[in-house]
C-alpha cells in the first residue's frame, strides 16, 4: 500500500481546540488570541507575569550538513517532543516558521513530516499569522522612508552612494539581487543602485527573534543604521523616525504562535531566519516562555550544526542567557552515504564503507557540540531502505566518538518510534553535565572571532579577507562594536564555502567577501564564498506543482 503524503496526514489530522492545547501548559483562555479555530497568540502581558518562574531544562535538535537525501531535522524536533509526551514529561517544543521563498522553490514546508508534523501544516507553510508579512512590511517602511527623506531636502546629508539599508520580499527572486531604484524622473527622487534580500535575511527579523519585549524591539530597531553621510556618520533608524512605526507594524508579530502536534502537544511557532544567511533560531519570548510553561522544550536550530548549532550557542544562547541542557544531533544512513560519495541515484544500494566514510562528517558535528560543553545524543532518523549493517556501522562510529546513536522511527510511527530517544534525552538533560560556554569571548576582536569559527568549528586554517574587509572591521570595532558576536553567512552543504566539498574537508581557507553590520540585531554578518542573500528558484520550482484539486484543498504543498 502507498503511504500517504505529508499533506494528507496533516489533512486527516484530528486537531484539538487552540484552549485545550494552551490549557496543557497553563495559558488561560484569555490569555490566547485566536487566529482561527487552531492556532493563537500567546498574550505579551500572560508572557510578562511568567518571568518569576523557574525554568525547564532546554534541549537543542540540529543535524549534519543537510543533503538533497533528507535529514528531517524538524521531523525529528516534533517527533522527540512527542516522544517526551509519551513517556510523561510536560514537553513543548519551539520552532521557527517557514518562508514562502523555499515553499515555492526547493526546500519545501517546515512543519516536519510522517507521523512528526505540526498542523495546521497548509496554513504554517503558507501566510500562518501574517508574521513575515508584518517583517516585510515593517522593513520596506523603513526603505521607503530612508528615501522619503533624502527626496524632500535630505536634512540628514545620508550619501546616497552609502545607503545599506536594502529592500526585503520573502520570496526566492534572483532578480530584484541588483537593482537601480528611483528612475523616470526628477518626481521620483535621486536614481541610486539598490537590492532586495530574502525577508528572512532582514535585520527585522532577526530583532525580532532576539528582543526581549516591545520596548526593547523598539530601542533595537532604532540602533539599526541604514545609511552614511559623506563624512561616514551613520544614520539610524531613529534618526529618521522610522522606530516608533515599525514598532507598531510588529506589535503583533511580537507574540508568539500556539499550534499542536498531530498528537495533540503544543508546539510554539515563532521567527523565521535561515540559518545559512542570519542566525537561524526562534524567538527568544518563544523560548522563554516555553521554558517558563514545560519542563522540557525541544528547539532546533537551522541547517546543520556548523550553522544553525553554532549562532544558537554564540549568538541566541550568549545574549539570552540561556543554558541549554542537552543536544540531539540528527543524522540518516542516507546522509551518511551521499557524504561518502553515494549519488542519490545509488542510495538504495546498501554500502557500509560509503556510510563509514561520510560519518567524518557526524564525527567533526559532535566534537562541535561537545565543545560548547553540552552532552550530545545522535538521533538516526530512519527510512525504509537502511540496512541492519549500515544502521551498525553508524552506532560503532558514534560509539568511538563518545557518544550515543539511537535508532528513531517517529516519522512512520509517531511518539512511540521517538521513545527510546526521549528517554536517553531525558535522562542526559536531568544529569545536569552540561557546562555550556561560547566557542569565543566577547572581547576578542571580529577578525579573530571569524577566526575562531573557521577553524574550530569548520575544520578550517582560517579565513581569507581583503584589506577593505579587515579595515571595515576595525572601524566597526572603533565605534564600540567590538564585543558583538559573529554572525557567518556560508553555504548550509560544506563545512567549507564550496558546497562540493563534502564529509570532514581539510586544507581550505575561508574567504569572506563581504561584512555587515546589524547594529539593532547586535551581530556582525561575515558573507562568505559566493553565497546569495537573496536566493534564487531552481530549474523546476515547487511553486509548478502547487495548485487546488477540485475541492478546494491544497495540493503539492509539502
Amino acid at each position: 500500500m502507498a503511504h500517504k503524503s505529508d499533506i494528507e496526514i496533516a489533512r486527516d489530522a484530528q486537531k484539538r481546540p487552540i484552549a485545550e492545547i494552551g490549557a496543557m501548559l497553563g495559558i488561560p483562555p484569555d490569555a490566547l488570541l485566536p487566529y482561527g479555530r487552531d492556532k493563537a497568540k500567546i498574550d505579551e502581558g500572560f508572557i510578562g507575569s511568567l518571568a518569576d518562574r523557574p525554568d525547564g531544562k532546554l534541549i537543542l535538535v540540529t543535524a549534519v550538513n543537510p543533503t538533497p537525501a533528507g535529514e528531517g531535522k524538524t521531523t525529528t524536533t516534533v517527533g522527540l517532543g512527542d516522544g517526551l509526551r509519551h513517556i510523561g514529561k510536560n514537553a513543548a517544543i519551539c520552532i521557527r516558521e517557514a518562508s514562502l521563498g523555499p515553499n515555492f522553490g526547493q526546500k519545501g514546508g517546515a512543519a516536519g513530516g510522517g507521523y512528526a508534523q505540526v498542523v495546521p501544516m497548509e496554513d504554517m507553510n503558507l501566510h500562518f499569522t501574517g508574521d513575515f508579512h508584518a517583517i516585510t512590511a515593517a522593513h520596506n517602511l523603513l526603505a521607503a522612508m530612508v528615501d522619503n527623506h533624502v527626496y524632500w531636502g535630505n536634512a540628514l546629508q545620508i550619501d546616497v552612494r552609502r545607503i545599506v539599508w536594502r529592500r526585503v520580499v520573502d520570496m526566492n527572486d534572483r532578480a530584484l539581487r541588483a537593482v537601480n531604484v528611483s528612475l523616470g524622473g526628477v518626481a521620483n527622487g535621486f536614481p541610486r543602485e539598490g537590492g532586495f534580500d530574502i525577508t528572512v535575511a532582514s535585520e527585522v527579523m532577526a530583532i525580532l527573534c532576539l528582543a526581549d519585549d516591545l520596548k526593547d524591539l523598539e530601542r533595537r530597531l532604532g540602533d539599526m543604521i541604514v545609511a552614511y553621510t559623506r563624512e561616514k556618520t551613520p544614520i539610524t533608524c531613529r534618526d529618521l523616525k522610522a522606530d516608533g512605526a515599525m514598532t507598531v507594524l510588529l506589535k503583533d508579530a511580537m507574540q508568539p504562535n500556539l499550534v499542536q502536534t498531530l498528537e495533540n502537544n503544543p508546539a510554539l511557532v515563532h521567527g523565521g531566519p535561515f540559518a545559512n544567511i542570519a542566525h537561524g533560531c526562534n524567538s527568544v519570548v518563544a523560548t522563554r516562555t516555553a521554558l517558563k510553561l514545560a519542563d522540557y522544550v525541544v528547539t532546533e536550530a537551522g541547517f546543520g550544526a556548523d550553522l544553525g548549532a553554532e549562532k544558537f550557542f554564540d549568538i541566541k544562547c550568549r545574549k539570552a542567557g540561556l543554558k541549554p541542557a542537552a543536544a540531539v544531533l540528527v543524522a540518516t544512513v542516507r546522509s551518511m552515504k551521499m557524504n561518502g560519495g553515494v549519488a542519490k541515484a545509488d542510495l538504495a544500494a546498501e554500502n557500509v564503507e560509503a556510510v563509514t566514510l561520510g560519518c567524518a562528517n557526524l564525527g567533526r558535528h559532535i566534537r562541535n557540540v561537545k565543545g560548547f560543553g553540552v552532552p550530545v545524543v545522535v538521533a538516526i532518523n530512519h527510512f525504509a531502505g537502511d540496512s541492519d549493517a549500515e544502521i551498525e556501522a553508524v552506532k560503532a562510529f558514534v560509539a568511538a566518538a563518545g557518544s550515543e546513536a539511537i535508532i528513531c522511527r517517529h516519522w512512520a510511527n509517531g511518539s512511540a518510534g521517538s521513545a527510546d530517544l526521549a528517554t536517553r534525552v531525558a535522562a542526559l538533560a536531568d544529569g545536569g553535565t552540561a557546562d555550556f560556554k561560547p566557542i569565543y569571548d566577547d572581547e576578542l576582536p571580529l577578525l579573530a572571532k571569524m577566526e575562531t569559527v573557521a577553524r574550530t568549528i569548520y575544520g578550517a586554517d582560517g579565513v581569507e579577507a581583503s584589506s577593505a574587509v579587515k579595515d571595515q572591521l576595525a572601524a566597526w570595532e572603533a565605534a564600540g562594536y567590538g564585543h558583538f558576536p559573529v554572525c557567518m553567512a556560508k553555504t548550509q552543504y560544506s563545512f567549507s564555502a564550496d558546497p562540493a566539498k563534502l564529509g570532514a574537508p581539510t586544507g581550505f581557507t575561508v574567504p569572506i567577501r563581504e561584512v555587515r553590520l546589524s547594529a539593532g540585531a547586535g551581530f556582525v554578518v561575515a558573507i562568505c564564498g559566493d553565497l546569495m542573500t537573496m536566493p534564487g528558484l531552481p530549474r523546476v520550482p515547487a511553486a509548478e506543482r502547487i495548485r487546488l484539486d477540485d475541492n478546494g484543498r491544497i495540493e503539492g504543498l509539502f
